[in-house]
């Protein structure tokens, strides 16, 4: 296990109604004057962001509102909001809704306090002073609500990249289950997905002895493999989707990623597919993951194969190992197709000609040299292969 440092201040609400505890979750953290940001439809629709304001009203908190968020969260708006803020004197931002909206709520957050190009922390900065952010979610997915991670896609050049800091994690997060049962059955199959891809990014390490987190990720799997169909096949089972909302923020709050080296080719092989069909990230990963898992396996056939029994049930091959690991990795991806994600690039919308297109940005775009890094470096042609073996 290697050295680290850990720091997850979040106070989560869960539970039903949580959302009624908005107003005094912002004054407990010092909020007077509340940006709320969400992306719209079954937000308004449902009552939620009624309910939300009078939870501010009855606290005496002032409140502006900027909706229009879209899946993959674009630069536009977070721009709009930084202007926003500025001119109100915002001092809180509150997101309701999903990772989208969490993430463009943090980009905001991080860009009101700064001079220069909120871009410039999707190009390495690190985000080390921001307005405080708190979220209500309603989608299991993203595990924003308790990271310290942004994804913005830069809308000039459709550009898809992430930041980091410490700074950007949610003072507070509001999670209650029930928001998430209305969800269509893709959506919630594509939380599930994502949820699990930021497991496996963590799963597939090179580091040595790291048995605790590997079992926690383990666990969470396992839970994911449990519970995934039960909400498909009854969208209302509330305990179902409260393991799962609990699930994707332990997936992604990083407790089950100290001490070990992380992987993230997938997710970054991926946000070239989100940045330029516009598709579900979930969706995207369903086809990305296994082949990006099969390309690498090589490098330690043995993480793939202890992942294969550990959680996907399969029986140890010691003489050839490399049989266990396929088979796992080829039972992950049928319980993702089990659940309605895509297979392929046709089924995702996404076309084989425009490949180059996907490796150039994804190698050299945004200040990149060639490669992505992580658990195999990778390079144009090594991620040329990946995505034909989508096709």
């Amino acid at each position: 296990m290697e050295n680290f440092t850990f720091y997850s201040p979040t106070y989560f609400v869960f539970g039903k109604d949580g959302e009624n505890k908005a107003g005094s979750m912002v004054k407990r953290f010092g909020g007077s004057k509340v940006l709320i940001h969400y992306g719209g439809g079954s937000v308004v629709r449902s009552g939620l962001l009624d309910r939300v304001k009078a939870s501010l009203k009855a606290e005496g908190i002032e409140f502006t509102e900027l909706g229009g968020v879209k899946p993959n969260p674009r630069s536009g708006l977070v721009y709009e909001g930084i202007e926003l803020c500025k001119k109100e004197q915002v001092d809180f931002i509150l997101a309701v809704g999903g990772g989208s909206t969490i993430d463009s709520s943090k980009a905001i957050a991080a860009g009101v306090l700064y001079d220069g190009d909120f871009w410039d922390y999707y190009c390495g900065r690190t985000i080390e002073e921001a307005l405080p952010v708190g979220t209500i979610l309603t989608i299991a997915a993203a595990g924003s609500e308790g990271s310290p991670d942004s994804v913005i896609t830069r809308e000039s050049d459709m550009m898809k990249r992430g930041a980091s800091g410490d700074a950007i994690r949610p003072r507070f997060s509001i999670l209650n289950p029930a928001l998430t049962q209305t969800l269509p059955p893709f959506q919630s199959a594509a939380g599930i997905t994502d949820i699990m891809a930021h497991l496996y990014e963590r799963y597939l390490t090179n580091s040595v002895d790291v048995e605790v987190t590997d079992r926690m990720i383990e666990a969470l799997l396992l839970t994911m493999k449990h519970e995934g169909p039960r909400v498909i096949a009854d969208p209302d089972n509330y305990e179902a989707r409260a393991n799962i909302m609990w699930a994707g923020m332990m997936a992604h709050n990083n407790s089950c990623g100290v001490g070990r080296s992380q992987d993230w080719n997938s997710h970054n092989i991926e946000h070239e597919l989100s940045a330029l069909y516009d598709c579900a990230h979930g969706a995207g990963l369903a086809v990305t993951m296994p082949a990006v898992f099969k390309y690498v396996m090589k490098h330690n056939i043995m993480r793939f194969a202890q992942v294969a029994v550990r959680v996907w049930g399969c029986s140890m091959d010691f003489e050839h190992p490399e049989v266990t690991a396929l088979e796992g990795i080829n039972a992950f991806a049928a319980f993702l197709t089990s659940l309605g994600m895509p297979r392929n690039f046709e089924e995702l919308g996404a076309k084989e000609e425009d490949i180059p297109v996907l490796v150039e940005n994804l190698c050299c775009g945004n200040g990149r040299e060639g490669t992505i890094s992580g658990f195999v470096t990778l390079n144009k042609e090594d991620c040329t292969n990946i995505y034909r073996m989508m096709v």
